[in-house]
């Protein structure tokens, strides 16, 4: 074999290798991140770059039981002083309802007090940290009973979307979630938010959650909320 032949033979076992090794590097199409946030479009899933919140605020002198799961960080996080996760600023609740529109769910109603929110269901998950990667659990299990230490029973997480908000300094309504800066709520006790569950506002007088320090890591522990489309059978 002359050198041209062994030169030309190694280019053409170079090239598949040098593809493979792109194809391996290049993130996937049906995946996009931005600020945060990751939608994923083949496993219908939005995932939120999260902190365990501190469930002790410096101006308040008690713990609130949980109401929400997730929300901005004090002071503009509304919610901040009884949630699990609080996300950045920058992230938007709108925008997480847009990325749920662009993986094909329609938003319901959501209510505040009496009646049953509204709106196609949704998986909840955290990624909690572990070795060199996370480990999902149910959001369920991130809560827990504080005096009989009992774990939140299964929950229907809806889609509901936020109602519309006038504020006080502007003409127009704008999306109520990005005011109040609450994306999960537990209980009806506000509809400015993105998802509720099916749990009504008489249940709230009964069940008192806190979070499940024995799995979940140190307060303000990087985590990541994973929002997944439930399919249909």
């Amino acid at each position: 074999m002359t050198k041209e032949e062994k030169a030309m033979r190694k280019t053409k076992l170079f090239i598949p290798c040098l593809i493979f090794g792109l194809i391996l590097v290049v993130p996937s199409r049906s995946q996009e991140k931005q600020d945060g946030v990751t939608v994923d479009k083949g496993k219908g899933t939005v995932t939120i770059d999260a902190k365990i919140a501190p469930r002790k605020l410096p101006k308040l002198d008690q713990i609130y039981p949980i109401e929400v799961i997730a929300c901005w960080p004090t002071p503009k996080g509304q919610k901040a002083h009884e949630t699990v996760v609080i996300f950045d600023e920058k992230i938007l609740p709108s925008a997480i309802h847009k990325a749920l529109e662009g993986l094909g769910l329609k938003s319901g109603k959501p209510v505040k007090g009496e009646g049953n929110p509204m709106g196609p269901k949704v998986k909840i998950s955290l990624l909690l940290p572990e070795g060199d990667g996370f480990k999902k659990i149910p959001i369920e299990k991130s809560l827990v009973d504080p005096v009989t230490g009992k774990q939140m029973p299964p929950l229907e997480w809806r889609f509901t979307g936020s109602v519309m908000t006038k504020p006080p300094d502007k003409n127009e309504a704008v999306y109520g979630a990005d005011l109040s800066g609450t994306l999960i709520a537990v209980f009806p006790v506000t509809d400015e938010t993105v998802f509720q569950t099916n749990l009504t506002i008489e249940k709230e007088k009964f069940i008192k959650m806190e979070t499940n320090k024995k799995l979940l890591p140190p307060e303000g522990s990087p985590v990541k909320l994973v929002i997944e489309v439930v399919k249909a059978p």
